[in-house]
């Protein structure tokens, strides 16, 4: 009796979790509801002995009687999917009632979506709602839609434990690479602040977080270190205390280089903007603000900061060259060593030798 007046819980639910519309006979099917309607109507004509609340007497004509309705060309030929049986008929396995949710979207920028919160809302008070009704048989609820809902309900924090892994990932592998704390800190900084602006960025362009969008993500943060990675390790490289110089010269020998390395990888994926696959658009979007974002950071906003925060350089750092502004000339700075005392000394010599053959021969 309690499974046949199931819709008497379900009503009143549309409008809050778990947001189940109000049964009808277009949205709710109970084949306990249907069987009981049946044998009052129809169940002195087929022999079915009921009690007084309008049931059989026993399990077995309880059981005989629903199978002969719920078979395929019986009365309750509808609900022929909704029973499973035992192999021989005698025992009820299970039965589905089905129930339909009201429309759980919403107006974004002029497009319908999944209203992702309240999906998720109505799928844990369904679950919750069910395990209460401790009055009746042992019940899950599904739907194929729980499947996307569950990964709604877990994205956000996928996100952000895989995001932070992987920079704190990367932040370990520069800091063994560049070999300066100091360094490796303003270039993982330097990739949060990239990944922060892309997510920005996919807001202003009505890019949601799902599945496809955040293994992206996770993706953009090994793509845009590449960017910043190269113009650090150039500048610890750079000798000299001036930071602006080291900057500018980490720039002129490798900036170009990253430039063009950028270039080509969003020429690989430019193709896919035009895409109407929602994957490969997602992807090739992600993509283009990874390198554009990724280029910029590493180009202009990394220089400054090494500019202003950097370290000293390794103690094998080749000295930068300084421009003489009275010549006009680019002279590099070198420290005497014998050999070259050896090599000028030698030079000073042929040139008396070549003046004085000279000045015999005039």
């Amino acid at each position: 009796e309690g499974l046949a007046t199931l819709d008497t819980r379900l009503r009143g639910l549309s409008e809050e979790p778990p947001y189940i519309a109000e049964p009808n006979d277009y949205n709710y099917q109970n084949v306990m509801a249907g069987l009981k309607d049946y044998l009052a109507t129809d169940g002195a004509s087929i022999g079915v002995v009921t009690g007084e609340d309008g049931w059989p007497t026993n399990y077995e004509d309880f059981v005989a009687t629903l199978r002969s309705y719920a078979q395929f060309m019986g009365p309750g030929a509808k609900y022929a999917q909704d029973i499973a049986l035992s192999s021989d008929g005698s025992d009820l396995e299970a039965l589905r009632v089905k129930a339909e949710y009201v429309r759980l979207t919403k107006t974004y920028r002029g497009e319908v979506l999944d209203d992702a919160s309240r999906q998720i809302d109505a799928m844990d008070a369904t679950r919750s709602m069910i395990s209460s009704w401790t009055d009746l048989a042992p019940a899950f609820p599904y739907s194929a839609t729980f499947i996307a809902i569950e990964g709604f309900k877990i994205i956000n924090t996928e996100l952000y434990r895989n995001v932070g892994l992987a920079i704190a990932a990367v932040g370990i592998i520069v800091l063994i690479t560049v070999a300066n704390i100091v360094t490796a800190l303003l270039i993982t900084v330097n990739v949060a602040f990239c990944i922060i602006e892309i997510l920005g960025a996919m807001f202003a362009l009505g890019l949601v977080i799902d599945s496809v969008s955040v293994i992206n993500i996770v993706l953009a943060v090994g793509l845009s270190i590449d960017y910043s990675a190269h113009i650090g390790h150039c500048f610890m490289v750079k000798g000299g205390t001036d930071n602006d110089a080291r900057a500018t010269e980490s720039l002129a020998d490798i900036g170009a280089s990253v430039l063009n390395g950028a270039m080509s990888t969003f020429l690989a994926v430019a193709v896919l903007l035009f895409s109407k696959s929602y994957v490969f658009r997602t992807l090739a979007i992600q993509f283009a603000l990874t390198v554009t974002l990724g280029v910029l950071h590493g180009l202009i906003l990394l220089p400054v900061l090494l500019a202003l925060f950097g370290p000293k350089p390794f103690a094998s750092a080749e000295p930068i060259k300084d421009v003489n502004e009275d010549e006009g000339t680019v002279e590099k700075k070198e420290s005497i060593s014998p050999m070259n005392t050896a090599h000028e000394t030698q030079h000073e010599v042929e040139q008396v030798g070549e003046d004085a053959f000279e000045e015999n021969t005039a």
